[in-house]
């Protein structure tokens, strides 16, 4: 059973920089498409960036000039750099993964079949 287990957030002033890390476990992790999505209060979960199982990269319009996607698949893990962080970034951002096999990034949340736990994003004005 292929489990997501997320690291990485935490407090940080506007301005400032984090980078969340999930780690994937399985041997499949190479053919899987990453998403990271985030939930803030009262909101719904929203697609934030995802790389493709060929690392074709997808991003909000909002995060796409501060927010960078990677994977290392020797490593089973998949990294959201975070910088310029705003207070509207606050949230709890999760990793997710799509199976489907697609070489392109899908948005939303219903075609991924695999989440974490989530980790907690604040950034403070």
């Amino acid at each position: 059973q292929v489990q997501l287990v997320e690291s990485g957030g935490g407090l940080v002033q506007a301005g400032g920089s984090l980078r969340l890390s999930c780690v994937v476990s399985g041997r499949t992790f190479s053919t899987y498409a990453m998403g990271w999505f985030r939930q803030a209060p009262g909101k719904e979960r929203e697609f934030v960036a995802g790389i493709s199982r060929v690392s074709v990269t997808r991003y909000q319009e909002s995060v796409k000039e501060r927010f960078a996607i990677s994977r290392d698949n020797a490593k089973n893990t998949v990294y959201l750099q975070m910088n310029n962080l705003k207070p509207e970034d606050t949230a709890i951002y999760y990793c997710a993964g799509d199976r489907g096999g697609l070489p392109t990034v899908r948005v939303g949340p219903a075609a991924y079949d695999t989440w974490g736990q989530g980790t907690q994003v604040t950034v403070s004005s």
